[in-house]
C-alpha cells in the first residue's frame, strides 16, 4: 500500500493510543444493530445515508475502527471490506466479531492508497473515519478509483464551522471564529499526553508537499 505519510504515521500512533476509549462504544454499536449515525444518534430512517438495499453490495467502510458500520451493513446481506489505519482498534473488531459471529475482512492499511483494483465496490462509506486523518486530495480519488461507475461515496465529518470555531485547548467550541476562513486546510491538533502533533482534521480540499 506504500510508503505512509506523516501525518498518515502520527495519526496511527495516535489513534492506537486512544483505541481504549472507543470500546464500550463500539460494543455497544454492534448491539445495535440498526444504524444511527454521528454523535447525535440519526437514525437511518431520518438521515437515510445508505442505499435503500445492499444487498449483494460490495461496500468498503474506510477508517472502519471498531467496525460497527461494517458490522450493519454485513447484516443487511452486503459484502463489506473495513480498513482502518489502527491495529489496536481492529483488534477490538475482531474480538466483536468473534462475539458476534460476523465474518469479513479487517484491513490495516492506510485508505489514501487502497490496495484493490479499480471498479472493486459499489459503495464506499465512512463515519468520522477516514476524515480524520487522511488527506482529502489523497482518499477522495482514491475511493473514486475503486468505485465502479455509478457507485457511491458517503461520508460523515465534523462541520467547518465548528473547527474554525475550536482552539487548541481542551474546551467546548467557543461562539466565534479563532482560525482564519481562508487558508486553512488542515488542523494539527495537540494530544496528551503525546508532544507530537496530530492532523486529527482536513477541513479543505488542497495539497500538502
Amino acid at each position: 500500500m506504500g510508503d505512509l505519510s506523516g501525518h498518515v504515521r502520527r495519526n496511527r500512533a495516535f489513534w492506537n493510543q486512544k483505541a481504549g476509549e472507543f470500546v464500550e462504544a463500539g460494543e455497544k454499536a454492534w448491539e445495535r444493530g440498526t444504524p444511527v449515525w454521528g454523535i447525535w444518534q440519526v437514525p437511518e430512517s431520518e438521515l437515510r445515508m445508505l442505499p435503500d438495499s445492499v444487498a449483494g453490495k460490495d461496500v468498503i467502510e474506510l477508517g472502519c475502527g471498531t467496525a460497527y458500520v461494517s458490522a450493519w451493513l454485513t447484516g443487511r446481506g452486503a459484502r463489506v471490506v473495513g480498513i482502518d489505519n489502527s491495529e489496536a482498534q481492529l483488534a477490538t473488531a475482531r474480538k466483536l466479531q468473534r462475539k458476534h459471529g460476523l465474518d469479513f475482512p479487517l484491513v490495516h492499511g492506510n485508505a489514501e492508497s487502497l490496495g484493490y483494483p479499480d471498479a472493486s465496490f459499489d459503495l464506499a462509506i465512512s463515519e468520522y473515519g477516514v476524515c480524520m486523518w487522511a488527506d482529502p486530495c489523497r482518499w477522495v480519488p482514491e475511493a473514486a478509483r475503486v468505485l465502479r461507475p455509478g457507485g457511491q461515496l458517503a461520508f460523515l465529518t465534523s462541520s467547518f464551522l465548528l473547527t474554525l470555531c475550536m482552539s487548541d485547548e481542551d474546551v467546548p467550541a467557543a461562539d466565534r471564529l479563532l482560525r482564519p476562513a481562508f487558508g486553512t486546510f488542515r488542523v494539527d491538533w495537540p494530544t496528551d499526553p503525546v508532544d507530537t502533533a496530530v492532523a486529527a482534521v482536513w477541513i479543505r480540499g488542497g495539497r500538502l508537499d
